[in-house]
């Protein structure tokens, strides 16, 4: 067939074109197929420790032996799917033995499988990793002090930090929060970076820890990233790091930072700024609701300017490879009775404060998860219960529908599908390859669950059904 157009006009468009593609792909890279924390921890800088971690992870322990003694109590707080199904007229170990007689299909079909399943999952991760990531906090949770007092917690904070890497008690992620670039707070927030940093460089030989963040709140114009940036690059001279060793994460928590003075959604602008030093950004539920002039009662998570603002955000960053994390739960599941020596009415009244306060949170995570944000903050030990049933449950109900549609989109070479009454498709079939690697990256299924669906590891991290099916062609 003989084509109209000529060799060169074709090569000087697709040149062109080619040119416009790679700035794209720049900016657009792809979600990043490396570990995400499930949530952040937030502690006043003055109260951290180089053992906070552990002694949080123990408290948090604590909290979901009393209150969640068994995977039945447990899962009717959190009312997980089949527990109301569950025989009264059995023990929790009868069911408990019964059900690990079963076989694999069997399990499937047994109403106690997930209270069963995510409970022994929770137990186990909060015995072996209850805190993942953990912000030393010089901001809302340290509030303002003389200059004196915080300059020295910036210097014990950095001891803390440093003993701990020495005796590797820090969670796998860390970082500081310090305060923002505001024309009122931009010294204050700058000299407790150089402190600690400065600091910790010294005590540690030229060492920071792995992970290690600096988060930047109340960002409202790109030129308060850009400072920043300008002081990572000015510290790592002077220290002798690595060039872009120092990163960063911003507070998306004023409507300013949502929409600016022209009317545009300023995100990716910030993003930019940072010159590929910000890793992810963080939703303040309090901050934003405060400034929609959302009432103290109702500032919640779920709250529809929540909504519209994790929205927005989503749309001006996908693809781009940043993190997004949603806010916190202010209620805390904390009983009203303290010590010991609690009347049998105290101690019920106690249960139902803290199962009252865990499905509360439950439910915002569950929330967020819905909408797409797989990471959020915790504020005190006894939510990291909460925390991990809502992340765990979340993809294990999912899970076995997930690996039935794969593993047969996968075998019909991405010819789309019909499997019940569900329709998939090729845009699918990237969303349930996104299921997976997100499962797998948050600890609610195992390397051998992900390998029932056919696929390799390194399929699955790479992110791409596109490239998965290209290469199976081939």
């Amino acid at each position: 067939m003989n084509s109209s157009i000529s060799v060169a006009k074709k090569k000087q468009l697709f040149d062109k074109l080619k040119k416009a593609n790679t700035e794209f792909q720049k900016i657009y890279p792809g979600d990043r197929s490396d570990r995400q924390p499930v949530h952040t921890v937030y502690g006043g800088a003055n109260l951290f420790k180089q053992d906070s971690a552990k002694v949080l992870g123990n408290r948090a322990l604590e909290a979901f032996k009393t209150y969640a003694p068994d995977f039945i109590t447990f899962g009717k707080i959190f009312g997980l799917e089949g527990v109301h199904e569950i025989s009264a007229k059995k023990s929790n170990e009868a069911i408990e033995k019964e059900y690990n007689k079963l076989s694999a299909e069997q399990k499937k079909k047994h109403p106690a499988r997930i209270s069963i399943e995510v409970y022994n999952k929770v137990f186990k991760k909060l015995q072996a990793e209850a805190i993942e990531d953990f912000r030393i906090d010089f901001e809302d949770g340290y509030g303002n002090r003389s200059n004196e007092e915080e300059d020295n917690t910036a210097m014990q904070a950095a001891e803390e930090v440093a003993k701990g890497m020495k005796k590797n008690t820090l969670p796998p992620f860390i970082g500081i929060r310090i305060k923002p670039f505001t024309e009122e707070m931009k010294e204050r927030g700058l000299r407790t970076l150089d402190i600690f940093v400065t600091t910790l460089i010294k005590l540690t030989g030229g060492k920071l820890p792995n992970n290690f963040i600096v988060m930047l709140p109340k960002v409202t114009i790109p030129e308060q990233v850009s400072a920043l940036v300008g002081f990572f690059e000015i510290m790592e001279a002077q220290l002798k790091l690595k060039k872009g060793t120092l990163k960063m994460e911003m507070m998306v928590e004023t409507t300013q930072s949502i929409m600016d003075a022209n009317g545009e959604n300023p995100l990716l602008r910030f993003i930019k700024a940072s010159k590929g030093r910000c890793i992810a950004t963080h939703f303040g539920t309090y901050d934003y609701t405060a400034s929609c002039s959302i009432t103290a009662r109702y500032q919640e998570m779920n709250h529809p300017v929540c909504d519209f603002a994790h929205h927005m955000t989503k749309v001006a960053l996908a693809h781009t490879g940043i993190w997004l994390s949603d806010g916190a739960t202010n209620t805390m599941p904390i009983g009203p009775h303290r010590g010991t020596g609690l009347t049998p009415k105290q101690l019920k009244e106690n249960s139902t404060t803290v199962h009252r306060a865990w499905k509360k949170g439950y439910d915002h995570i569950r929330h967020s998860l819905w909408n797409g944000y797989y990471q959020g903050w915790d504020l005190n030990p006894a939510q990291l219960p909460m925390r991990y049933t809502a992340v765990f449950s979340f993809f294990l109900e999912s899970y076995d529908d997930a690996v039935e549609r794969l593993k047969t989109f996968v075998e019909k070479a991405a010819r789309a599908t019909l499997i019940g009454d569900v329709f998939d498709d090729a845009a699918t079939g990237q969303g349930l390859l996104n299921y997976f690697l997100r499962a797998l990256n948050s600890g609610a299924i195992t390397e051998e669950e992900v390998l029932v669906t056919g696929l390799t590891l390194d399929e699955i991290r790479g992110r791409s059904f596109k490239k998965i099916l290209e290469n199976r062609k081939k």
